[in-house]
């Protein structure tokens, strides 16, 4: 059967690279840069409001992540469609790697899809993944010191529960990283930070640390960021600065325990 494109030749590319020759021993990436939605798919049923909510994008995320990357002169790697299109740090195998709802919404454009339309949601996943392999192993191939760093945000409300965390750091079997970040976090006091808050990453919630961090070996961790501290400019900024200095404090402390 012949494989029919998702994307259009006027459309943006599945993912973006920025300083693919950064000096910074950071490897920055954003699953979930994007709410937008292929042609192809129109709007998968939804609303401008519903994509423009958490359900279709990580809302400040990759503002952070752009402005880390030139803070650090670190290679970003962002995801350029919807969580709602094909969740990138979602296994393709798992259940919501195409949701059917999200947030208590409906995506009425997921519902019903059959083998081939699946297959053509991989034109989002594979493209990213891929440059994301070949950019470590490029680096591996000199060996390059990396260091890799997820950037995502939460809602500050789940069900009612009013997170309090600014920020979480999130792992699973490799706390390396996290073990120099944490205390270097929280040595703000001003800050709730939280291990493994408000999420804890596993291998059916995660994708993108535990491939190309954990089975690499590679020290990775996972930022999540509390989504009312980055609606606009000048909070994206100050988390931006933030975490800048926070990872080179960060990258000088791991490379002293040897």
């Amino acid at each position: 059967m012949i494989h029919r494109a998702l994307l259009q030749a006027h459309e943006p590319a599945a993912y973006d690279v920025l300083r693919p020759e950064g000096a910074s021993p950071y490897l920055l990436v954003c699953d979930h840069a994007s709410n937008r939605v292929p042609a192809a798919l129109g709007t998968l049923g939804l609303g401008p409001r519903e994509l423009a909510a958490h359900i279709g994008w990580d809302i400040g995320a990759a503002a952070v992540a752009r402005a880390l990357s030139e803070q650090l002169d670190a290679t970003l790697v962002l995801q350029n469609y919807s969580r709602l299109v094909i969740d990138c740090n979602r296994a393709p195998t798992v259940a919501d790697s195409i949701p059917v709802a999200s947030g208590g919404v409906a995506i009425p454009g997921n519902l019903d899809l059959g083998a081939q339309a699946i297959r053509r949601r991989s034109d989002v996943f594979d493209p990213y993944h891929a440059r994301i392999r070949n950019l470590l192993n490029g680096r591996a191939s000199v060996r390059r010191p990396t260091l890799l760093i997820a950037v995502h945000s939460f809602t500050p409300n789940y069900l009612g529960f009013e997170r309090p965390w600014h920020v979480g750091l999130l792992y699973h079997r490799d706390p390396r990283l996290a073990q120099v970040l944490l205390p270097l976090l929280r040595a703000d006091q001003a800050l709730c930070v939280g291990d493994n808050e408000p999420y804890a990453m596993g291998d059916a919630t995660d994708y993108t640390l535990p491939v190309h961090g954990e089975a690499r070996r590679i020290p990775h961790v996972g930022f999540e960021i509390r989504q009312d501290l980055l609606l606009d400019s000048a909070g994206q900024q100050a988390w931006a600065d933030r975490l800048a200095a926070l990872l080179l404090r960060a990258w000088e402390a791991f490379t002293a325990r040897g």
